[in-house]
């Protein structure tokens, strides 16, 4: 009975995705317009579009570290028309540092990681060290004296440094701001030493010259910044945090309807004109199965709990 039961679900979920869509798809953004997330979305919406053959429209839910959109979206019908561009923080890091109303692992169907980007350590130009084990050697020295600017507590960039930090055995103190835009001018201002941000808030400073770039976080050189070694490369094997963007549905969202999604969005990493508009916002293409989404996902609850612990959110 319960094969019967299992093979009569796989049908009826065939049977269902080879009518879908026939009104256009949703897709809740977790942040407000005009960040990397919202790009990602975007970019990807307008892929499938034309592909699926019903508008996909992205819709922007901002709030509570992105909460309020991951949960509209875990209590949404499971049919395939409300999708969630989801962001590290909204499955991996929120459920440790606020209340929520949603599983990360239960109450949703991971469907593909569109792209991933990795942090880079950023320090003003006129800080003395050239390198990373400069800056480390630099900080000790003066531990508890300097600071480095976050763009919110629990953020990415926020826990990427403190993980770093408890990893080097080095104090510092956090400067919060609003956002990232803030974060950096300050940094670049030379009122704050440093900051671990994202890659497309960092270049464009480093290529004028008025940041020092000394490591990326991720497993290998971002493509962006080939002349910068990783973290775990100088000193720290096992170092990695990267953010990652990714399109997920309710849990109970017809398998068929998950794949298919999956398999459309795997194309576009396949064409140079999806890619490149990726690559442009400092983001590097993945497209990984549902399968691969739900590990990484696993993964990233155990990396984003020591980071948290790390800095001390409670």
């Amino acid at each position: 009975m319960k094969k019967l039961a299992v093979l009569l679900l796989i049908l009826s979920s065939n049977a269902f995705a080879q009518h879908w869509p026939q009104r256009p798809v949703k897709v809740v953004v977790p942040f407000p317009p005009g960040g990397v997330t919202d790009a990602i979305a975007r970019i990807t919406a307008d892929w499938l579009s034309p592909r699926l053959g019903q508008p996909v429209v992205a819709e922007n839910r901002p709030g509570a570290s992105g909460a309020i959109a991951a949960e509209f979206v875990a209590r949404s019908d499971p049919d395939g028309y409300t999708l969630f561009s989801a962001a590290t923080p909204q499955l991996a890091i929120v459920p440790y540092v606020q209340k929520i109303s949603y599983d990360p692992q239960k109450d949703f169907a991971p469907i593909s990681i569109v792209g991933t980007n990795p942090f880079a350590l950023g320090c003003n130009e006129k800080m003395p060290p050239k390198n990373l084990g400069e800056f480390v050697a630099y900080v000790k020295e003066r531990q508890g004296q300097l600071s480095f600017a976050s763009p919110g507590s629990g953020s990415v960039g926020h826990l990427t440094m403190a993980l770093f930090l408890a990893r080097a055995g080095l104090k510092m103190e956090a400067v919060l701001y609003k956002g990232g835009g803030p974060a950096i001018a300050d940094v670049v201002a030379g009122h704050v030493p440093c900051y671990f941000g994202n890659l497309n808030e960092i270049i464009p400073h480093a290529g004028s010259g008025r940041l020092k770039v000394f490591a990326v976080s991720s497993e290998r050189r971002a493509p962006q910044l080939p002349q910068v070694p990783t973290v775990a490369e100088q000193g720290y094997p096992g170092f990695r945090t990267v953010t990652w963007n990714g399109y997920v549905a309710p849990a109970n969202t017809p398998r068929a309807v998950v794949e298919r999604i999956a398999r459309e969005i795997a194309a576009g990493c396949k064409d140079a004109a999806f890619v490149e508009r990726l690559n442009k916002i400092g983001v590097d293409p993945v497209c990984s199965s549902p399968e691969e989404f739900a590990q990484a996902v696993r993964d990233d609850l155990q990396i984003w709990k020591e980071a948290v612990q790390a800095a001390g959110i409670k």
